[in-house]
Order: structure tokens, then C-alpha cells, then sequence
């Protein structure tokens, strides 16, 4: 009975690979819809991937989907959060296909984006014909490193605008005090964290109007954390 389960478990989240392990059936594409990627490693902030899959995922008001979004690291093993989370990756950054959107997150070490030079040729090969490319908080250091954001305006995490223009000075480094999300051409950036649903907003509203831009807001609440006198609390006396 045990052997059954285990064999209903295997079918039922992917297939067994040479070596015994589970390997996740690969998401299947729409060649119609735009092609979002986002770019996962470990260590990466899971509110920064997790906020375009909320905001570009939900459908329109007739129910259909408007967009492909999925995960792409350097291979297709395991790659685990800063807080602990255990993704598979749609792709590798190999079988990864042409990006109509490519958004790189961030982590808490900075310097490891900058030195896995793998993935800046990969932000570099994809750039040449996303739509849009976005960084999230110290994903902007990335950006830096391939050379595609030289002379184009962006924002980093709060208090890193002085350590990102000493290191990319040929960046328009924004004031990250004053500035939540700044967009220059197909460029996006933002201060991270859940500033990134808002970064991921208004590429929404960008690509798909301020109709699913207002619908999405309200799926996902957004609303209620901006309404000062919506306390979120219910106390019974």
C-alpha cells in the first residue's frame, strides 16, 4: 500500500528521473501571450517573485489569461528563499525562451547577484528583445553589472542609491528616499520588498490598461492596506 501511495505521489507532481528523484513536468506556454520571466537564486526575497505572480497571473473580465509568467534559475534544480522557500524552476537559464518581460529580484547579498556571471549574460542576452526589463531593491545592482542600465534612470532599496551609483556610475541613481518605483523607457525599478507589488502594478497598467490594473487591485485587496481608516481588526468587547 505504502509503494502504491509513494507511486500515486510521483505521477502526481512530476516523473522519476534516472537518479530516483522527482523532476517536475515542465508548465506548459501559450505561444499567444507575452512571456514574463522571473529570475530566481538562492537566497532570493520571496515577496519580490511572489508579487508579478499575484498581479500578472490574475486573468481579465472575461476570464482569460493574459500573459505567461514562470520561474528561471541557472538549472532546473531546487532553489530555496531567503525565508526558508522551496521552488522548482520552469526553466533553465539555457532552455529559457525569448522574454517579452524579464524581472530580477533581489537578495540580502548584493555582491553575489553582481558575481555569478552567468546570470548577467543572461540579463544581457534577454534584454536584447524584452519589452520591459524590472529590478526589485539590490536586483538593480544586477542590472548594473550587465551594462544595460548605463545611462538610464533607477532605484534601488532604501538607503543603497549612494553604494549602487559609486558602483555603476554611469546609472542615473535615483533618490530611494523620495522615489518608491521609477520607470525610464522599458525600464522598471523599484525599492523592493512590497514595494514590489506596486512596481508590478504599474507594469500591469503599462501593458494592459488601468481597467485590469483597477481589477487586480481589487482581487488582491490592495485597498484595504492603503485605507487609513480600515484598521483590519475586529475586536469583540
Amino acid at each position: 500500500m505504502k509503494a502504491v501511495l509513494i507511486s500515486v505521489l510521483l505521477i502526481a507532481t512530476g516523473c522519476v528521473n534516472r537518479r530516483g528523484s522527482a523532476t517536475p513536468n515542465k508548465k506548459i506556454m501559450e505561444n499567444k501571450l507575452p512571456k514574463i520571466g522571473v529570475l530566481i537564486f538562492d537566497g532570493f526575497l520571496t515577496n519580490e517573485v511572489c508579487a508579478p505572480f499575484d498581479v500578472f497571473t490574475k486573468k481579465d473580465l472575461v476570464g482569460q489569461s493574459l500573459f505567461d509568467v514562470y520561474l528561471v534559475a541557472r538549472s532546473h534544480e531546487v532553489v530555496t528563499s531567503e525565508e526558508g522557500i522551496r521552488v522548482v524552476p520552469d526553466y533553465s537559464m539555457e532552455d529559457c525562451p525569448p522574454l517579452d518581460v524579464l524581472i530580477v529580484p533581489s537578495c540580502n547579498h548584493p555582491d553575489d547577484l553582481v558575481s555569478d556571471q552567468k546570470m548577467i549574460d543572461f540579463i544581457k542576452i534577454q534584454n536584447v528583445n524584452t519589452q520591459y526589463t524590472a529590478s526589485h531593491c539590490a536586483g538593480a545592482f544586477a542590472l548594473g553589472a550587465s551594462g544595460i542600465a548605463d545611462g538610464k534612470k533607477l532605484v534601488t532599496y532604501f538607503g543603497g542609491g549612494e553604494k549602487l551609483q559609486r558602483e555603476y556610475p554611469e546609472i542615473l541613481v535615483q533618490n530611494d528616499s523620495l522615489h518608491a518605483v521609477v520607470r525610464d523607457g522599458k525600464f522598471f525599478s523599484s525599492n523592493g520588498n512590497l514595494v514590489s507589488y506596486l512596481a508590478s502594478l504599474e507594469l500591469l497598467e503599462q501593458m494592459s490598461g488601468a481597467d485590469q490594473r483597477r481589477r487586480v487591485e481589487n482581487e488582491l485587496l490592495i485597498h484595504k492596506l492603503c485605507n487609513d481608516e480600515y484598521s483590519g481588526f475586529h475586536h469583540e468587547k
